[in-house]
């Protein structure tokens, strides 16, 4: 949690999207239906007209300042609110004015416009009220406590963590970088725009299983394989994300913005519990650049990645189809 030398609203802005466009190349413009956003996942998705030749988005926004935010004997004045839009991938960051809807509301409303070539995937939307606080001007006095995702690829508008599944010959793959792991059933690659899992289809059998949509013991041996390919998973994207950290001058992290801060956010609570999730991650960050501390860690790491993965109730399920299958086999 961070700490202001002044004062400031004690509760987050609330917003939603209340309307989606796209321009097109030819100058037209669709206006998309509400499949587009969703106010449960707090995500855009703005592949989900199917358009190839889009060239900007328009996305419509209304934000609700929390109580207090207009009193007479406020600590501020000149309140202004704005939409940030940031891409940490393409370090492009959009900014644009909210406009109060009446003089004595605290409802704010506005269009923020986004390039296409400015973006890759995912971007990280938040509101943020600022205002002149003991005579200086633009202090954050508020903000919303969660970001919204847009998505510029995606036709689901979905916020949380998205993985891309890819089968391939490890041995035979055009991607050579591959062939070094050609005796493993799948690895995880985080160093592209989205997580990718690679499943090796030169181990016999494990295309089947993972495709199979049997029940039975076979359903159960596939739920555990997948338990433990998602462990795997969530265990190197945490590693990805915490390797990447951009360093303030100060020394401390700045909270990721793509796929890397989602991963962070679901995660921290359970590498280091008990405290904010940005704390968290200042601890995390000094015990992984520090003298010590670190190894002490992949447990607690190997824990969240285990719970995300719900391993346990996995193995639980084999363990009980495993031992009727038995007590079937002795009648």
């Amino acid at each position: 949690m961070k700490i202001y030398p002044y004062k400031r609203l004690n509760r987050p802005i609330t917003f939603r999207v209340t309307s989606v466009s796209l321009k097109l190349a030819d100058g037209t413009r669709d206006q998309l239906d509400t499949s587009a956003y969703s106010t449960q996942q707090q995500a855009v998705a703005l592949g989900v007209a199917g358009h190839d030749d889009w060239v900007s988005a328009t996305i419509g926004l209304s934000a609700t300042l929390p109580p207090g935010a207009d009193a007479p004997d406020a600590a501020w004045s000149d309140v202004r609110v704005l939409a940030v839009l940031v891409d940490g991938e393409t370090n492009v960051r959009t900014t644009t004015d909210l406009t109060r809807d009446a003089e004595d509301s605290r409802d704010w409303s506005g269009f923020l416009e986004l390039l296409r070539d400015d973006h890759l995937g995912r971007a990280s939307l938040i509101i943020y009220a600022a205002g002149t606080v003991d005579g200086v001007a633009g202090r954050s006095i508020a903000e919303t406590d969660r970001s919204w995702i847009v998505d510029t690829v995606s036709d689901e508008p979905v916020s949380g963590l998205q993985l891309e599944v890819r089968k391939a010959s490890f041995t035979k793959s055009s991607r050579e970088w591959l062939r070094a792991y050609a005796d493993v059933p799948w690895i995880v690659d985080t160093s592209a725009r989205v997580p990718t899992v690679f499943v090796n289809t030169d181990v016999e059998g494990i295309v089947g299983l993972l495709d199979s949509s049997g029940s039975g013991v076979e359903s159960k041996v596939r739920d555990l394989l997948v338990a433990q390919m998602a462990t795997d998973v969530w265990t190197a994207v945490f590693h990805g994300a915490i390797g990447d950290l951009e360093i303030e001058p100060g020394g401390n992290p700045v909270f990721p913005t793509d796929w890397q801060g989602e991963v962070l956010r679901e995660m921290l609570p359970d590498v280091v519990p008990g405290v904010h999730v940005e704390e968290a991650l200042r601890q995390v960050h000094r015990r992984r650049t520090g003298d010590s501390g670190w190894a002490e860690l992949q447990t607690r790491i190997h824990y969240a990645a285990i719970r995300r993965a719900e391993a346990s109730r996995a193995l639980g399920y084999a363990i009980r189809s495993l031992e009727q299958a038995n007590r079937e086999s002795e009648k």
